[in-house]
Order: C-alpha cells, then sequence, then structure tokens
C-alpha cells in the first residue's frame, strides 16, 4: 500500500501512521532501529528504497526517506508518502520531499518520526557530507553510512572518508570487499607462512571499494602496495609464491591462483547493495579495521 499525503506536515503524517496502524494493522511495532536515507537526488531514491526494504528482512525497521523536491521554491512545503506492507519489505517506509528553506531543515522534520528507545543509523546513498559525524542528520544517528561508488569522484570521495572519520562511520565500498578480504586472508594462512613482499590491486578506475582494498594491504604489509587501472584481480608476491585472485569484471566465479599448485575455482559475484547493506545494520560499534584502511590508502601507489 502507499498512500501519498501531499502538501501536509508532521503532525498529520504521524496521525495517518496510526490510522493505517488500527485499520489493519499494516505497520507493527516490532522495530528493532529506524534507518534515514538522505539521497542527494531522485536518481537513487527507488534503488535505496529497495535495499533497505530487502535488509529489513534481517533488521525490522522505520525507514525515513530524505529527499529534497524543490530546493529554489520560495515556499516551504512538505509532501510526504507512505509505504507499508508488500511496498515496504518488513519495515515501514515514510518518505519526506522537502521544499524551499524547508530544505535546509531536514533533521528537524526527521525527528518526530524517529522511533523511541531505538538506535539510529543514518545512510547517504550518493553524495554525502565531508564530515558525516557532525551534518545534522549524522548527529541524530550512532551508525552513519555513506557509499563512495555513487559520487561524482569515487577516489577523491573515498580518500576524504579518513579526514572526517569519527567512530561509528564506514562506506559501503568497506562491505563490498568482505568476501575478497577473507578469501585473501584464508589464502595467507596457508603454507609456506611467508611475509609477503608485495601487492597489486587491479580493476577500475573509478570502483573505490579497490581502493580501501589497497589501504587495507598497505596497513598490513611493509613492502609496497600499487593500486592500478586494468583487469580485475588482488596480485599477492612473498617469497616463493605468488598468489592471484581475480575475476571478470561482470563476472559471478573467480579464480584463485598460487604458484606450483592449481587453480581453484570460487564464488565471488559483486555485492548488491542491500547485502552491503545488510552488513553494515548488523553492528552499531566502531569499525578500527576500516578506518585504518582508510589512512592506508595514503600508502598506496597508483599507476
Amino acid at each position: 500500500m502507499i498512500v501519498d499525503l501531499p502538501d501536509t506536515n508532521t503532525g498529520a503524517i504521524n496521525k495517518k501512521i496510526v490510522a493505517l496502524r488500527e485499520e489493519g494493522g499494516a505497520i507493527t511495532l516490532g522495530r528493532v532501529l529506524t534507518l534515514v536515507i538522505a539521497p542527494d537526488t531522485e536518481a537513487v531514491l527507488e534503488e535505496s528504497i529497495d535495499a533497505a526494504n530487502a535488509a529489513s528482512r534481517e533488521h525490522p525497521c522505520r525507514v525515513i526517506v530524505v529527499s529534497p523536491a524543490d530546493r529554489l521554491a520560495d515556499k516551504a512545503r512538505l509532501d510526504a508518502q507512505l509505504r507499508v506492507g508488500s511496498d515496504a519489505g518488513a519495515n515501514e517506509v515514510v518518505v519526506l520531499r522537502l521544499s524551499g528553506p524547508l530544505a535546509n531543515h531536514a533533521s528537524s522534520v526527521v525527528m518526530p518520526f524517529l522511533l523511541p528507545d531505538t538506535p539510529v543509523v543514518t545512510w547517504w546513498p550518493d553524495i554525502a557530507p565531508a564530515n558525516p559525524s557532525q551534518d545534522p542528520l549524522g548527529q541524530l544517528a550512532i551508525r552513519r553510512i555513506t557509499d563512495a561508488t555513487n559520487d561524482a569522484d569515487p577516489l577523491a570521495a573515498i580518500k576524504s572518508r579518513a579526514a572526517g572519520y569519527t567512530a561509528g562511520d564506514t562506506d559501503l565500498a568497506w562491505s563490498r570487499i568482505t568476501y575478497w578480504r577473507a578469501l585473501l586472508t584464508a589464502a595467507l594462512d596457508q603454507a609456506p607462512h611467508e611475509p609477503l613482499e608485495s601487492a597489486v590491486v587491479s580493476g577500475l578506475a573509478d570502483e573505490p571499494a579497490l581502493d580501501v582494498l589497497a589501504g587495507w594491504l598497505a596497513t598490513r604489509i611493509d613492502g609496497p602496495v600499487r593500486r592500478v587501472v586494468g583487469e580485475l584481480k588482488v596480485e599477492l608476491v612473498r617469497g616463493s609464491e605468488t598468489i592471484t585472485l581475480s575475476r571478470p569484471q561482470e563476472g559471478r566465479t573467480a579464480t584463485l591462483s598460487r604458484t606450483a599448485r592449481p587453480d581453484a575455482l570460487v564464488p565471488l559475484a559483486r555485492r548488491e547493495t542491500k547485502e552491503c547493506l545488510a552488513e553494515d545494520m548488523r553492528r552499531l560499534d566502531s569499525d578500527e579495521i576500516y578506518f585504518e584502511a582508510l589512512k592506508g590508502i595514503d600508502k598506496v601507489h597508483y599507476s
């Protein structure tokens, strides 16, 4: 069910939420958190809601989407939309479109809809503030999620995350490489147990997940780590062997190659946004390894 409330106010929206609950139990109260989504444009709004709906099956929540509609309008206006039932996964979705001066006061509009006694997670699916924890919407949250992949300059975006980092920050670029990090770690745990001498991370130039992967490697080896543009692969070099994990750009199966050993095929599809979001909503504490990986990007050699 989708209910539109044009040119409305927060009081009327809350009354409609209560009415929907009383009429058919369409909105339940068993929510573990509030997820605030702050897209900068309408382009990613529906994709973000779909990802949140999928993640809600693991984390039942109230989703509040706050999006600028017409920033240049002279009159402040609030248009709302409520989504429940099959249109909202296992959550309830409140879409708030702000026009005019109201577009600069998103946090004030969001506050009446925050669930009491539950943690708040804020997610910027495209353009994020330079310092998420100091942004008014970020100040409401104990977990702040960004996504450098959708930024106009992904590399600059992921590099900037370190300067504005506060405990509780993370980026979906980090969770996109969870399985890559796990496979590489497992490979290194096998004999011969020699230290790494160097590493190469190769792939698309505008894939920040690879930049943060290179930063993670740079914090764990003494040798050089290079980030190059080319086929998608990670190459780890140590004394007696070279380990290579590679995958076609659009493929779902990767090849793990090691010197003097047969190749191994492993499932390694690109993680969808909904999977990454669900992972980042599992933990609400500080991710120190992510912060170290961000700082490690400065040690990476680009060519």
